[in-house]
Parts: C-alpha cells; structure tokens; sequence
C-alpha cells in the first residue's frame, strides 16, 4: 500500500522499535488502549496481544480496512477501529462505546495512549491527550526536534512554553531516537520516542490549564528579558506592584523566563489572579 503523503504518512517497519515502542507503554493484561494513526496495523499487531483491547483510529480509509482485517489474528474482542481523525474524535466516548469502561472524572482513568503520530499535528495531538480525565501513559513517536522540546531543562536551548506547559501536567521521558530508515518512505528527519506519565498531583488544575499555557506562551515571547519587565507587560501593573509580588512569591526580577522552572510559573499564574 503506497502512503498518502498528504496525511505525513511514514509506516515503521522495524519490527525491533515496535516492539520497544510496546513495551515502553508497558501494557497489562486489563489495560484499555487508544492508539492513534493505526496506519497498517504493525504495531497494532504487537501491542493487542498483551492488553485487553484495542482502539485503533485511523484517517486513511484504506488503512482502516486493512487493519480491521487483523481483527481475527489479534483475537475476537481484542480489536475495534475508529475510522476518522484523531483530532475531531472525542477519544472518551470511543472507550465508552468500544469497552466497557465507563466515563470517569477521575484524573488518571485505566486507559493508555500510544501512536506514531503525523509531525505536522503533533502539538494539537499531545493537546488532546492532555485534555483531562488524563490517560494512565501516553508513548508517542515524533519528531526528535519536539522530543527535545518537550524533555528540555530550564535554561536550555530548548527549553519553551512547550516543555512547561506539558511538564505542569506529565513526567516527560525522551526515551530513545529512530532512525530514518526504520521508516517507509524514510521522513527527512529524524524522530524520538517519548513517554508522558501524568503527575499524581499537577501544577495547575484541569479548569487552569488553558490560562495557563497562554500564560506561558506570553512569557516566552519575551525570553531573553528580565522577569520584572515581562511581568510587567504580562499583567499591566506597575514597576511597584510586580517588584512587591516577586518578591512575596520569592522570585529573583532580574531572571528571564527561560530559566524558570515549571512551578514557578504556575505559581506566577496564580499571584496575577489575585491582582
């Protein structure tokens, strides 16, 4: 089956990363799985056999068929495939229709998120995933460019609002690199495993979380300035009223966001709430 470009299709076939990719999910035997861009089946294929069922979402309705057609091989009930996009699917009600797994409004509910996933979607992607109630784990394949990103340290090159606002929420493990090879076609660059396990208790609340990232965002378009200045355009109150919050939260004005930790900000956050 030739891949669809226009979907970023690239279909691993190293059949070593698929099963290193399984394993880093590190499936049980009751586990309920989400796994995005099923594309032929391959990891589908591995990862069935060890968990108690499998929703497979795929776009490509070519795709969709082919992998269904696993279903007999990975066995009966093991296997459902959504047919659609990941990013308009409402991923809760597919557990609740395909497993007999209720809706919860608890944080970590028994289901588990995995994919090699389009690069070209790869925020809105991880967006999703992070959309409460959260997932047990979340292992996805992307870019190693974003694999950095989202496990850079602060002070780092690539340390962004990107790496603060999923480490707020997850414990980012930027596990191991794949070659282009490992791929049909072989992508341009190339790409990292990474696994997302949700904090027990996170920086910032479900009903935080959008404020938060924007936040963020607004901080980082003024990385390289003193955290008095940025604060000051952030929230629109006087040199007096920042200095006096900083120092209350005990935050040093003269740092610059790029070296603030994920807590900081969250606690920043919450000071231009009270103001």
């Amino acid at each position: 089956m030739i891949p669809d470009q226009r979907l970023g299709q690239h279909f691993l076939t190293d059949r070593n990363i698929l099963q290193r990719i399984v394993d880093a999910l590190e499936p049980a035997a009751d586990d309920v799985v989400v796994e995005i861009g099923a594309g032929k089946g391959s990891l589908t294929e591995m990862l069935a056999p060890r968990v108690r069922h499998v929703i497979a979402i795929e776009r490509d309705r070519r795709l969709a068929q082919e992998c269904g057609m696993r279903n007999a091989e990975c066995g009966v009930g093991r296997l459902s495939i959504a047919h659609g996009d990941a990013l308009k699917l409402d991923w809760h009600v597919l557990l609740e229709t395909h497993t007999a797994i209720p809706h919860s409004a608890l944080r970590t509910p028994h289901f588990k998120v995995v994919g090699n996933i389009p690069y070209a979607i790869t925020s809105p992607l991880i967006d999703k995933a992070l959309t409460p109630p959260l997932p047990a784990r979340i292992v996805f394949l992307v870019q190693a460019e974003v694999a950095d990103r989202l496990a850079a340290s602060p002070g780092s090159k690539t340390y962004g609002a990107l790496s603060v606002g999923v480490q707020a929420v997850c414990r980012v493990e930027r596990l191991f690199t794949v070659r282009a090879g490992a791929f049909t076609p072989p992508p341009k660059v190339q790409s990292a495993l990474v696994r997302l396990t949700p904090r027990a208790q996170p920086l910032v609340a479900p009903e935080e979380i959008a404020a938060f990232r924007a936040f963020v965002t607004a901080c980082f378009t003024r990385r390289r300035k003193q955290l008095r200045n940025v604060a000051m355009a952030v929230t629109g109150r006087s040199a007096a009223v920042v200095a006096a919050g900083l120092a209350a939260l005990g935050v040093d004005p003269a740092v610059r966001p790029e070296t603030l930790p994920p807590d900081v900000f969250a606690r920043l956050l919450r000071w231009r709430a009270r103001l």
